[in-house]
Parts: structure tokens; sequence; C-alpha cells
């Protein structure tokens, strides 16, 4: 875009940071683990077990997927929400480096007592995310277990 003047430049910018400063921004990051799991409720007999879990009852394997949103304004200095290498390192720190290559039911000492379903995951992400990140900047949290099959947990805005 060409201007006539400079006047004309400072008047574009000055409609760019009104313009950014009252609009809020999605911005998204995903990383991908693996890791196997069972449905089990620990007390119930593996005939209930199986009844209401089906074959998700036996122990098996995801390639799971997270994906984490969040909302802010478009800094005036940097041009981001947030840095999403930060937003992965962040993730990657408090979720993949304890749950990859894991068994969920016995591995991960933060999962200890849950029946790892991909709901009970999501809210067990979401509240490792929360507090690594602005506050009130966490808007979603999905996670993938299959290509058909999510969770998401969002905030209550």
């Amino acid at each position: 875009m060409a201007y006539d003047d400079l006047s004309d430049a400072d008047t574009a910018v000055a409609r760019r940071e009104t313009a950014s400063s009252s609009t809020t921004v999605l911005v998204s990051r995903r990383e991908s683990f693996n890791a196997a799991h069972q449905l089990r409720d620990p007390g119930l007999s593996d005939e209930d077990n199986q009844r209401l879990f089906g074959k998700c009852a036996n122990l098996h394997g995801h390639n799971y997927v997270v994906e984490v949103v969040v909302a802010g304004e478009i800094g005036l200095t940097t041009g981001y929400v947030l840095d999403l290498k930060q937003l992965s390192d962040v993730i990657c720190r408090v979720i993949i480096q304890d749950v990859d290559h894991r068994n969920l039911n016995t591995d991960v000492a933060w999962l200890e007592g849950l029946i790892p379903t991909a709901e009970n995951l999501a809210m067990a992400f979401w509240e490792r995310v929360r507090p690594e990140l602005p506050e009130g900047s966490l808007r979603s949290l999905r996670l993938w277990e299959t290509d058909k099959n999510w969770a998401e947990v969002r905030d209550h805005d």
C-alpha cells in the first residue's frame, strides 16, 4: 500500500492500533503424544468393567493430539497474542513430558485415581496448563483421542 504522505501512514497505523487494542484474537498450538490406557473402574468387577466400557476396558493405546487455544489482544511490539513457541513449551513441560509413551493408568502420578477417558484427561490437562498462561487467556483445550473422537474444555466466558 502506498501513501501520498507520511500523515496518511500515521493515520493508518493509528487505525490499526485502535482496532487491535479492542479486538480479541484466538491462536492455538497442537502437540501430540502416544500413550496407553484402559477404561476401568477399580471398584467394579472385570465383568462389570467389560459391560460398562466394552473393548476400551482392555489395555490399548492412542496417538493423542492436544490443542490449546488462547485469546488476547495483539501486542504492538511483537505482533503476537502469545508467542506460540512459549505455548508449545508450556504444553510440553506440564503435559507431554509426563504422558508420552506412558501408561496413563499407572505411570502418571497426577492422573492417579482418574479413569483416563478423553473427558477426564482434557480436564486434567486444562488444570495443568491454565496456571502457566496469562490470566484469562486460556479459552479451550481439546484432546483428540482418535481422528473421530475428542473432548474439549472451554472457558466459561
